[in-house]
């Protein structure tokens, strides 16, 4: 019973194909038409509505960049213009240190003691020259009166004032070298004070009571020895060098803002501006030196820290440049080219002058401007259909 019932079925089955099959062979099969190809004008592409090669393609507005460089490694160091390194200007032993690090000094605050056979020679010096411009003058005086009463010769003065005027020049020179070292002709020891000719806040030293001290260590070549016995300076303003990439230069000029960031203080942004650019590249790493003033108002930062800068883009830039992705951009004959959207359905292509990219994104410095559309996807497909030998 059961194999009559499926051979029933079967039956039916087949029945019902060959109906399909007689109805299906009484009709055409639907056709569709080819869409028209895109046409190419020189450097332009141009699709109709609705063409199926839009589908993969995709555009991007282009937006001004915010930075004109991004994320480069910075130093911090002093100010120079508020910074005096001191040295000593005579060799000698320290006695006692005056100035601790982080104490405010003011011009002329005695940082060191320093017993010198210099300095009590010079003042020895001195004393001397003032002692022989006593005596030249009473000789000078002496024969003028002699001569007066014809008891000297005219010769005889003339000797007496050249002797004078050769005594007050020693004197003078004497005199001089004693004040240059902040000395008086006055004191009878040989003991220098050494003092800050800048205010500020004493914020480096390398002295010790007991060590001799050098005045040649300032024209040492080792830099154990070059280093200054005290380093006064304001550290509400610290200088920052960074070395830019040659092709950064367009965008770069003095007075940009400054975006500063460091390790030490996560999250916190400090501000500064450009001060000077360097007339020269490295000729080794083709990169030119920045110099930017950065605002410490709280000392949070050290001189000779790293940090990560960000130079932001501004009216005063030389060039404005946009940011793009990396990927909109394709490198022919040495060129880089990209596509732009002029019209919905019409792309052409641009030679463009680009930075170096960071994080994903290029800066263009010439051919695109902010607004336009650039291609992101299917650049290659486009310019296979511009030039298919490529």
């Amino acid at each position: 019973m059961k194999t009559t019932i499926s051979t029933i079925l079967s039956r039916r089955w087949l029945c019902a194909l060959a109906a399909l099959a007689l109805a299906g062979c009484g009709q055409k099969p639907m056709t569709y038409p080819a869409p028209p190809p895109p046409k190419v004008e020189g450097d332009s592409v141009i699709f109709t509505t609705n063409a199926p090669q839009l589908a993969s393609i995709s555009v991007e507005t282009v937006r001004p960049r915010e930075t004109s460089v991004s994320h480069v490694t910075g130093r911090l160091y002093w100010d120079d213009d508020c910074t005096v390194r001191v040295f000593t200007p005579v060799a000698g032993r320290v006695l006692a240190v005056r100035a601790d690090l982080g104490d405010p000094i003011r011009a002329g605050t005695p940082l060191a003691d320093i017993d010198s056979p210099d300095f009590a020679q010079a003042r020895a010096d001195a004393r001397t020259a003032a002692g022989n411009l006593m005596a030249a003058q009473k000789a000078c005086e002496r024969s003028k009166e002699l001569l007066a009463h014809g008891a000297a010769a005219q010769k005889d003065v003339e000797v007496a004032e050249a002797a004078w005027t050769a005594a007050r020049a020693e004197h003078d020179r004497a005199e001089e070298r004693l004040a240059n070292y902040g000395g008086s002709d006055q004191s009878s020891n040989s003991v220098y004070v050494l003092r800050s000719p800048l205010a500020g806040l004493l914020v480096d030293k390398s002295i010790n009571s007991g060590q001799e001290a050098r005045a040649d260590m300032m024209l040492a070549n080792a830099p154990n020895l070059f280093a200054p016995l005290f380093v006064v300076s304001d550290p509400a303003k610290l200088w920052l060098q960074v070395d830019v990439a040659e092709t950064a230069l367009p965008t770069l000029a003095a007075g940009q803002r400054l975006r500063v960031f460091s390790e030490a203080y996560p999250g916190k942004v400090f501000e500064g501006t450009i001060s000077r650019i360097a007339d020269t590249l490295d000729p080794a790493t083709r990169t030119v030196r920045v110099r930017g003033v950065v605002d410490n108002p709280d000392n949070l930062l050290k001189a000779e820290m790293y940090v990560t800068v960000d130079v932001l883009q501004d009216g005063q830039a030389l060039a404005r440049a946009v940011d793009i992705p990396a990927k909109a951009v394709f490198r022919k004959n040495n060129q880089d080219y990209l596509f732009v959207e002029e019209t919905p359905g019409r792309f052409v292509r641009r030679a463009v002058t680009l930075g170096i990219e960071q994080d994903g994104k290029v800066p263009v410095f010439s051919g695109l401007a902010a607004g336009q559309e650039v291609v992101t996807e299917g650049c290659l497909l486009l310019e296979a259909l511009i030039d298919p030998a490529s």
